[in-house]
């Protein structure tokens, strides 16, 4: 046996470039840099791996694990190129991200416009019901609202279908059976609810955040799956687990459903693996910066420990927690790893470093 011995496998893929480590059990370590490939990005990945197992003459029999961190769903956001996604919601609250809230970015402005919903009006429809704020049921589920509406959305044609009631995290009852009823009448389209992403009071940033995993759901799944295949065809069959962006991991599956979870998942591994540095060398407060070529991220170390948050903006060129920005993207209240992200890269990067702080 080679001097790596049994060992694991760790990739950050960018927009840009797609980088693999290999850390063998005698702490050996490896690594290898290779182009992203944006038609299917696990190309780049098993391209990068197999060039490394024949350098260093590796057997894939020999890994213990496959720990991926990815950009594909911010730059998706950023991009603006996630699906055709439309909404299912309570009678009467259609507009919730029309509405947001009160703030915005630019307080003395009076021409900012707001960023454009993930999910357009003509995409987003009510149906009959209404729960009350403990979980009673005010006005039964109409079976007739739920089949229209269902019909109404399969004519549309979308890729993502978002469902969020008012009061689900109470009560989802109505959320689960109209989930029900959209899988079977919608099979190719990614459905998904409210009460299983974010189970929480407060209506636009639980309707967003429902709406931001379906609008990245058809990208990831496409994605994961492919490097699920491409992994088994390499005879690597060591589980494979995702980065999250609060900074632990989850399994490809559960990223394949909630990849809301996973919106910062490369930049949180950086921010991560900055601090295990960090500490090594006796800096317990350190300003973290990642330059790519799609953004540019910058987080803050204090004491050792990394910073993190559950109030979250992402889209629009930015994702950032800063309160002196709130407005400016779409609301994900999820746990993160505080780390502001800027499309673009270098020429913002003073902007950057000021909005981390």
């Amino acid at each position: 046996m080679n001097k790596f011995g049994y060992f694991k496998v760790g990739v950050d893929i960018g927009g840009t470039f797609t980088d693999i480590v290999i850390l063998g059990s005698d702490g050996s370590i490896a690594t290898k840099k290779v182009s992203s490939t944006p038609e299917d990005y696990s190309i780049a990945i098993i391209t990068g791996v197999q060039q490394l197992f024949k350098e260093l003459n590796l057997h894939p029999d020999n890994i213990k694990g496959f720990i991926h961190a990815s950009t594909v769903a911010t730059n998706t956001i950023l991009e603006n190129k996630g699906a055709k996604t439309a909404l299912i919601t309570s009678k009467g609250f259609r507009d919730v991200l029309e509405m947001r809230r009160t703030r915005i970015p630019q307080l003395y402005n009076l021409f900012y416009d707001k960023p454009a919903p993930l999910s357009p009006r003509r995409l987003r429809f009510e149906v009959d019901e209404r729960m009350g704020p403990r979980g009673e049921v005010w006005r039964p589920l109409s079976e007739d609202s739920v089949r229209s509406v269902l019909e109404k959305v399969k004519a549309a044609d979308v890729e993502a279908l978002a469902i969020c009631l008012l009061h689900s995290y109470a009560n989802p009852d109505h959320e689960r059976i109209i989930t029900d009823a959209a899988k079977k009448m919608l099979p190719n389209v990614f459905v998904t609810c409210s009460y299983d992403i974010l189970p929480e009071i407060r209506e636009y940033e639980r309707t967003s955040t429902t709406v931001i995993n379906a609008y990245v759901g058809p990208k990831v799944e496409k994605y994961l799956y492919s490097l699920k295949n491409q992994l088994k065809k390499a005879g690597i069959n060591a589980p494979l687990q995702v980065t999250q962006s609060a900074g632990g991991v989850m399994t490809a599956e559960s990223a394949m459903t909630k990849p809301a979870h996973i919106v910062e998942s490369g930049p949180a591994a950086g921010v991560i693996a900055a601090k295990r540095v960090a500490k090594m060398i006796g800096y317990p407060d350190v300003i973290t910066l990642d330059m790519g070529g799609t953004t540019a991220k910058a987080a803050i170390i204090e004491n050792g420990e990394v910073v993190t948050t559950n109030e979250y903006e992402v889209g629009s060129g930015i994702n950032i927690s800063s309160k002196l920005v709130v407005g400016g993207g779409y609301s994900l209240k999820l746990p993160f790893v505080d780390v502001s992200e800027i499309g673009a890269g270098g020429e913002v990067l003073f902007q950057l470093i000021a909005a981390a702080f």
